[in-house]
């Protein structure tokens, strides 16, 4: 897939089915502490991700992967950095997509003056790290042992990159 097919914008309204169809897909116990990422109802979806607090690739008619942006907290003393989620669709994985979203958050950051994107990670999902280390996040702490998954302890790694 050529990166130039894949368009970018915020989410909207009609957005939700497919995002939280995305969500029921990809998050599980590899990359996520919870057990399933279900929604209850669409409203409980858009009252935790409303439209326009994600960034969504369109392909054709199709939406192949979000990242999801907010505060870490409701302070002022808070509000240079941004906390980021991203899924893709399993059918549009290792496409480019990824890549793709994040450039348009790191851009989309930059214009509306934030200094720090952060996230977390699972040390259970090397992939993910390895991504986001190629996007220029490191690592800024980790709580060790943090969760128990499956039988082992998990890391749970936080990481960084300046805008």
């Amino acid at each position: 897939m050529n990166p130039r097919d894949i368009q970018t914008r915020l989410s909207e309204m009609r957005d939700a089915a497919a995002l939280m169809e995305i969500d029921n897909l990809v998050w599980d116990r590899q990359n996520t502490p919870a057990e399933k990422m279900e929604w209850e109802s669409r409203e409980k979806y858009l009252q935790s991700s409303p439209p326009g607090n994600q960034i969504v690739a369109v392909i054709g008619e199709e939406i192949g992967g979000y990242i999801g942006f907010k505060p870490p907290t409701p302070l002022p003393s808070n509000a240079h950095v941004l906390e980021l989620n991203i899924a893709i669709h399993p059918a549009y994985q290792r496409k480019g997509i990824g890549r793709v979203l994040m450039d348009a958050l790191v851009q989309l950051a930059a214009e509306r003056g934030v200094r720090k994107l952060s996230l977390r990670v699972l040390a259970s999902n090397p992939g993910a790290v390895a991504f986001y280390e190629s996007c220029g996040f490191v690592e800024q702490g980790r709580l060790v042992e943090e969760f128990w998954l499956d039988g082992q302890y998990v890391d749970d790694i936080f990481m960084w990159r300046k805008v």
